[in-house]
């Protein structure tokens, strides 16, 4: 283990499991001794998902008959072990570092600062929408609110992403902050709108916070008016503001090298971007005047704007 600790042998993975198999054999004593030394052996990685949580799973315990206080002294070592793996590995070990934390407060509130603290550095979105994910399903809303939120600051959705695996992680966000509450929805949104470029995700996160109240997730201490939203009142008027102008800007990317066989897609995008315009009081006006900016500035494509002159007047 040593001497392939800094040169990674293919061959380590296996030999991590059967020195951890080995330590169980002798016993209590020998998992204790690789726990603690765990930096002069292992990488954190290993550490944490092989040799920490098979330490403290139930196959080990039942294995050697363990009482009490030696359960509690392999769970001690497994923990403080993983607080450390995370400090030095957040982006590999904070989300088993808190899986391997969750039955100790304490311990699990300093994973929980790690990864926090790590969200300013290296960690990426798909990461920390993961460790979000985990928080909401420990019961901890508020946390994976926070969590989601800096992974939304670490993400960019182009114009043209509409398949993007991230897409429903910025959903869940939404639909988490929407269920905490007007205040949760209202912080996340300049996010939303900073890091997301894409018409059709835009208008769904749109569409999905207009049709429940916010505020449903019944937070203690918290009451929700049971009023859906309106698009003409902060905070959606920022959201539909930046759908529009994410409809208008990716048609004219669309339109600048668009062949033939895309125009009946591109008309069926014109009608979901028609939807969004006639949200608000002056919609109609407002669509009406940007398929005329259409006709005006693309009129040398005379099929395709006999198409829109056919679909929308």
């Amino acid at each position: 283990m040593r001497m392939t600790l800094s040169t990674l042998n293919w061959r380590r993975r296996e030999m991590v499991r059967w020195l951890v198999t080995c330590a169980t054999e002798v016993g209590v004593r020998a998992l204790v001794s690789i726990l603690q030394s765990w930096y002069t052996l292992f990488t954190p990685t290993e550490a944490t998902s092989i040799v920490a949580a098979t330490a403290v799973s139930h196959t080990t315990i039942l294995r050697l008959s363990l009482d009490y206080p030696q359960r509690e002294e392999l769970a001690s070592c497994a923990r403080t072990l993983a607080l450390q793996c995370a400090m030095k590995d957040p982006q590999s070990c904070a989300l088993s570092a808190l899986t391997l934390c969750e039955k100790d407060h304490i311990a699990f509130e300093a994973a929980y600062q790690i990864a926090i603290d790590a969200a300013a550095g290296g960690m990426t979105h798909s990461q920390l929408f993961t460790i979000a994910r985990y928080m909401e399903l420990r019961g901890y809303p508020l946390r994976a609110f926070k969590l989601a939120s800096l992974a939304m600051s670490h993400l960019n959705l182009a114009y043209n992403q509409d398949t993007h695996p991230a897409i429903n992680d910025v959903l869940w966000a939404c639909a988490l902050s929407h269920s905490l509450g007007k205040n949760e929805l209202a912080a996340l949104i300049p996010l939303v709108v900073k890091s997301v470029h894409c018409a059709t995700v835009l208008s769904d996160i749109l569409r999905r916070c207009t049709v429940t109240a916010p505020g449903l997730a019944g937070i203690p201490g918290r009451r929700s008016s049971g009023k859906l939203m309106s698009t003409d009142k902060a905070p959606l008027r920022q959201l539909l503001d930046a759908t529009i102008n994410a409809y208008i800007n990716t048609t004219h990317s669309r339109l600048t090298h668009i062949s033939p066989r895309h125009y009946g897609e591109f008309i069926e995008f014109l009608s979901k971007a028609r939807e969004t315009f006639l949200l608000p009081q002056d919609g109609h006006l407002q669509f009406a005047q940007f398929i005329d900016n259409l006709k005006q500035i693309y009129k040398g494509k005379k099929k395709l704007m006999l198409l829109v002159r056919e679909r929308f007047g």
